[in-house]
């Protein structure tokens, strides 16, 4: 939950968007993993219509076609950010990019976001892709870093935490190298990466899709109006980034403000089948220009210039959880695989290890949870959300040392486990030590043969 960045982690947008001050003073964001301080790219200047600088950052926070909607999502908002005057030097794209040219992908080559959409694929740039998307990179891109850029992967692990993201923040406002910043966060409990602990004071605002203990949802999937096209057996997008982002391209940007569009897409992003499969969009941070037009950070497509900014958005009425898109792809495959080949077989076992892995994950969490605060107040306790205004957990490094034993023992909690992240947080909130945690994970996950699921073959997660 309070891991990861920009349920994916995240299965993951991430968009900020930073308008520099007038007089320059900021050192440009690294662009490319392989540039060097000779070649790279000078500051832009201002636009001389605004007397700005905008800078963009996208980051999906996964890989796998069965995460289509992450990369669909960001490559989406490129496709605004460029129609509305961002420069291509200026927005940089962290993605996996193993979507468009995957061989379960029925139009090679193309990305789309919305069931009638085109491709957004095409153009978007290729900056950090494959093992160059991590956490440490995107922190030093954010940064300016250029000596920070190294190898890894951020869609597998170790993933990105709360804790570290807002210190990262802070030294980014200490180093007054941007006037102010919009951050939108399409994450399961995204709330839970800013609540209690995210600074009013660093002209930083942000949006999330969910508040701390909730899912977010994917859209555009079989079986769910609207669904795909026929040929598509997975989701084209999260129903908070498409929310924001089809508001913006129907807007007049130079109208509608930040505020303007927060009501919009909380509302549309909670009314999804009436609430049962919607979350509660939340905002955080400097709330002081939300009355701020949108056009300062995104820019100004002029064909929206006569929009009224009164165009309703259609309702979107499927959505699926987060956590559960994955599985609605395994068993769309299955479905359309031919009775009795070897590859629906494989499909099929798949399904069931994963599965599998889901419920063991599930009972060792609560097993853990009963060894340590007893048998009636175990699952209480470790599911217990704190006062609204608290941090998830008050000891970060301890949160890591939680997921690291448990994964040492009972295998990777893969993303589906995210959602155990606040049973972490509450045993070291209980002062819960390392050695009572890895006696409870032994007794829980002592006879459980992790084989694909070990840390040692897919990463720590801390």
């Amino acid at each position: 939950m309070a891991r990861w960045w920009v349920c994916g982690l995240l299965s993951l947008l991430a968009v900020a968007a930073a308008v520099d001050a007038a007089e320059g003073s900021a050192e440009p964001l690294i662009r490319l993993p392989t540039q060097d301080e000779h070649d790279a790219a000078p500051a832009p200047a201002p636009s001389a219509e605004e007397g700005i600088t905008r800078w963009a950052v996208l980051v999906a926070g996964s890989s796998g076609y069965e995460n289509y909607r992450h990369e669909a999502d960001v490559c989406h908002a490129y496709q605004i950010l460029k129609k509305g005057g961002l420069k291509e030097e200026n927005i940089v794209v962290f993605m996996y990019d193993d979507i468009a040219k995957n061989h379960e992908n029925p139009r090679p080559g193309v990305i789309i976001n919305h069931p009638k959409g085109k491709d957004v694929y095409a153009g978007v740039p290729k900056d950090y892709t494959g093992d160059q998307v991590t956490t440490n990179n995107f922190f030093a891109v954010l940064m300016g870093n250029k000596t920070g850029v190294t190898g890894g992967s951020m869609p597998n692990n170790p993933w990105l935490y709360a804790g570290d993201f807002i210190k990262v923040l802070k030294e980014k406002h200490a180093s007054k190298s941007y006037s102010k910043m919009v951050i939108y966060v399409e994450a399961c409990e995204s709330g839970s990466m800013f609540e209690g602990i995210m600074p009013q004071d660093l002209n930083i605002y942000v949006s999330t899709a969910a508040n701390a203990v909730e899912s977010s949802w994917g859209t555009y999937c079989p079986g769910m109006n609207p669904p795909p096209p026929h040929e598509y057996i997975t989701c084209l997008g999260d129903v908070y980034s498409v929310s924001w982002m089809e508001d913006s391209e129907t807007h007049n940007l130079k109208k509608e403000a930040i505020k303007d569009q927060y009501e919009t897409v909380k509302k549309r992003t909670s009314s999804s089948n009436n609430n049962l499969t919607g979350s509660h969009v939340m905002e955080y941070g400097d709330m002081t220009f939300k009355d701020e037009k949108l056009f300062l950070y995104q820019g100004f497509d002029p064909a929206n210039v006569n929009n009224t900014n009164r165009l309703p958005l259609p309702s979107l009425e499927g959505a699926i959880n987060q956590r559960d898109a994955d599985i609605l792809f395994m068993w769309k495959r299955y479905e359309q695989l031919d009775a009795g080949s070897e590859e629906k077989l494989r499909v099929l076992k798949k399904i069931k290890e994963t599965v599998t892995h889901r419920k063991h994950l599930d009972s060792s969490i609560d097993f853990i949870g009963k060894l340590v605060f007893g048998f009636e107040n175990g699952p209480s306790v470790l599911e217990a959300p704190r006062s609204s205004g608290q941090p998830v957990v008050d000891d970060w490094d301890c949160l890591k040392r939680m997921v690291r034993v448990f994964e040492s023992h009972c295998g990777s909690l893969t993303q589906y486990g995210m959602k155990h992240m606040r049973a972490f947080a509450n045993l070291c909130n209980n002062g819960i030590s390392e050695v009572e945690m890895k006696e409870a994970s032994v007794f829980a996950c002592g006879g459980y043969n992790s084989a694909k699921w070990s840390p040692l073959v897919l990463g720590h997660s801390a």
